[in-house]
């Protein structure tokens, strides 16, 4: 429960440090006062998102600490551990401070966290119920997740909306690839005969490079063969050969090295010389007999250039080109997919779409089981607001197909008196009764809560006289569970506090000094003179108090 709240240049409060008691705590003061400051500093606390003018003027930051005792939550004491952020051992303390600069620092335990950490932590601990609430249940949203908080299967509501969701993203998968299927077979034709007519040419890089170098030798065949000839002729055939004259000088400097020694280098090159030559010329005797002067090779290798050549500009690239666009081909065959896609997307589809049903089907059940109980007891707190032989009832309509939020349509219905058929609660004529209403069914769906602190900002708006002493009681017995803090302008309700805090306001004693709020814990005594301001407003007789002491006395009996 909540055990301390201390606040810091929030707003109008310049200080203040509360110790809270289990019970009905009630908090009052008048129109302006700052009760619901109170409130807004600790939704800060519970992550919810704030803003500079939120510091009081003239200050740089403003601080809200609070400290809730969480020996009773083993959920949370868990959630803790996972996340690393244990503390005192069963506390739970939580920091907030906003800086004029628009930055905004988070903490649990004095570790720094997110925002969402800090609300993550807040469902454990607290459950606000406001002013607006009667307003929020007009809405079918709200009045479902109120259904499946009170039939505990928050949990199973979501799993169900994520498991239609997955639903229909099969669909939706599905639908397209059909779509495309009418497509997509066009176009695996015109890639399968691309294909076809790619691998049918059996064209490589390294052939295109052999066939240009053999086209090129083919067609100039006459020139390499003279060429062949004439080298033939000039190095060993003709009379004068280059081999016979190197023959010749070799041979007369053979016989003078007896007498110049030093002739022996040139001799030693010359016979080199002489065995590359001949050499070259065996090479050039080879070349010249397989020279291959056959027309039909030549023939065929243009026709298969030609061939290249055709289907490169069939396919608009270079022959250079064909092999990479082979490969390109194959891929997107591979990945355009095929008939088994759409069978595979079809089962998928089929499993989400019974999975979906199943936690649907579950889903149903609890609710079904749920809204009986939610009506009866809605219905029996509408008698004890003064709403006798009114009814109150959750219709559950059936929808055909289902949707992210299960197989049936939640409406909150009510007939406000006996006699009265069951209309649609949005369609409740009088604000009163729907105040009373929503407060019966706020009571109603605490009960079924895990959450050990229940707020009330001033839910009771709308109602007073023997009403309010009725839903004064109610929350009073509610905080024999729980720990019930009641923000009230009605003098029924603050008289059955188990205790009662007093929010005022005061003016600074110049002009410069702001306006302070601050929160008196009241006495008996003191609580005789609050309850006596708010049934008699600035002129308070001795019969407004002892109208106060007798309620007081009566509130304090129940």
């Amino acid at each position: 429960m909540l055990k301390h709240l201390a606040i810091k240049d929030f707003v109008i409060v310049d200080r203040i440090e509360l110790d809270f008691m289990p019970g009905f705590t009630v908090l009052t003061g008048e129109t302006g006062a700052g009760k619901s400051i109170l409130i807004d500093a600790l939704m800060l606390a519970l992550g919810e998102r704030g803003d500079t003018s939120q510091i009081r003027l003239g200050c740089e930051r403003a601080e809200i600490n609070v400290t809730f005792d969480i020996s009773r939550l083993p959920g949370l004491l868990h959630w803790l551990d996972e996340n690393d952020l244990q503390g005192d051992q069963d506390s739970c303390l939580m920091r907030r401070i906003i800086e004029t600069n628009g930055r905004s620092r988070s903490y649990i335990n004095g570790h720094t966290v997110t925002l969402q950490q800090l609300r993550s932590v807040g469902e454990y601990l607290v459950a606000i119920h406001s002013q607006h609430a009667h307003q929020s249940l007009l809405q079918k949203d709200v009045q479902r997740e109120l259904l499946d908080a009170f039939s505990g299967c928050g949990d199973l509501g979501r799993a169900v909306k994520a498991a239609y969701q997955n639903w229909q993203d099969c669909y939706q998968q599905r639908i397209a690839m059909e779509q495309r299927a009418a497509e997509s077979r066009d176009k695996r034709e015109q890639l399968d005969w691309q294909l076809h007519e790619l691998s049918a040419l059996n064209f490589t890089l390294e052939e295109w490079q052999i066939l240009q170098a053999d086209h090129s030798r083919l067609t100039h065949v006459a020139a390499l063969q003279a060429a062949a000839e004439m080298g033939m002729d000039v190095l060993s055939e003709r009379e004068n050969a280059v081999l016979a004259q190197i023959n010749t000088v070799n041979g007369q400097l053979q016989n003078l090295l007896e007498y110049d020694r030093q002739l022996k280098t040139i001799t030693d090159l010359l016979d080199s010389a002489q065995i590359q030559l001949q050499e070259s010329v065996y090479e050039l005797k080879h070349y010249h007999q397989h020279l291959d002067l056959d027309p039909q090779v030549l023939q065929d290798i243009e026709q298969r250039l030609s061939t290249v050549h055709t289907t490169a500009r069939k396919f608009r690239v270079t022959p250079e080109e064909l092999p990479q666009l082979l490969e390109t081909i194959t891929h997107q065959l591979e990945t355009l997919g095929s008939d088994s896609d759409i069978s595979h997307l079809q089962v998928l589809e089929a499993d989400a779409q019974a999975k979906y049903h199943n936690q649907a089907k579950e889903l149903s059940a609890a609710r079904q089981k749920a809204s009986k109980a939610l009506s009866q007891q809605v219905s029996a707190a509408m008698q004890r607001v003064a709403m006798i032989g009114g009814e109150f009832s959750v219709v559950l309509t059936l929808l055909a197909q289902g949707n992210a939020n299960g197989l049936e349509q939640i409406e909150f219905q009510v007939a406000a008196h006996k006699g009265l058929p069951l209309r649609p609660l949005a369609k409740v004529a009088s604000g009163g009764e729907l105040s009373r209403i929503s407060l019966a069914i706020q009571v109603i769906t605490s009960k079924v809560g895990v959450v050990p602190t229940l707020i009330f900002d001033e839910v009771d708006v709308g109602i007073g006289g023997q009403v309010a002493e009725i839903v004064g009681n109610l929350l009073k017995k509610l905080g024999k569970e729980r720990q019930v803090l009641c923000i009230t302008h009605l003098p029924q309700v603050a008289a059955t506090g188990d205790q009662q805090w007093q929010v005022v306001k005061s003016a600074g004693k110049t002009e410069n000094q702001q306006i302070i709020s601050k929160i008196n814990i009241l006495d008996p005594q003191e609580r005789v003179e609050e309850i006596a301001r708010m049934l008699g407003g600035v002129n308070i007789t001795e019969t407004t108090r002892q109208h106060a002491t007798e309620m007081l006395q009566s509130g304090l009996a129940d």
